[in-house]
């Protein structure tokens, strides 16, 4: 029986509780997840590469039973995959505009590696409208994100968003 890796890849900047939950029940499908966490300048993030990597290495170290590993890395996805050995993606979908999205990105995924197969998990009815990027603005506003991240991320979060 092969070992089989998973990978998560995201910003997570910062990770939320939708991220959480594709993390734990991703975990389940797989022998290994790796959690890519990647670079992109273009979605402007509010902590850096290691910053991002420290905080979801804290927060997945409550999973417990699960073989979760925490790596950063800015390269083509099927390039990180191939190198950690990856036979599959995971994919979080909210819904109908995230399928859009994810459905194109696998269909140029597959043309670049045909062996790696993606699996997208729908997120949980009350994580849906939850994304990175509205948690951020909520807290720049000074609007509550305690609904959205644990008590730890929302405590960067706001120590940033206090700067």
């Amino acid at each position: 029986m092969t070992h089989r890796i998973g990978i998560y890849p995201g910003t997570f900047d910062p990770i939320t509780l939708g991220h959480m939950d594709i993390i734990e029940r991703g975990a389940k499908l797989v022998d290994e997840l790796i959690i890519g966490v990647t670079t992109n300048a273009a979605k402007s993030p509010m902590f850096s590469d290691d910053e991002r990597i420290a905080m979801v290495e804290r927060e997945v170290a409550s999973i417990g039973g699960a073989n979760i590993r925490v790596v950063g890395f800015s390269s083509l996805l099927m390039d990180f995959a191939e190198k950690m050995g990856a036979q599959v993606v995971i994919r979080g979908i909210r819904g109908v505009t995230d399928f859009e999205y994810e459905y194109q990105l696998t269909g140029m995924n597959r043309q670049l590696n045909h062996d790696i197969e993606t699996v997208f998990l729908m997120a949980d009815v009350a994580l849906q409208p939850i994304a990175s990027r509205l948690v951020k603005e909520i807290a720049i506003y000074g609007g509550d994100i305690s609904k959205f991240v644990t008590p730890q991320v929302r405590a960067d979060v706001m120590a940033r968003v206090a700067r």
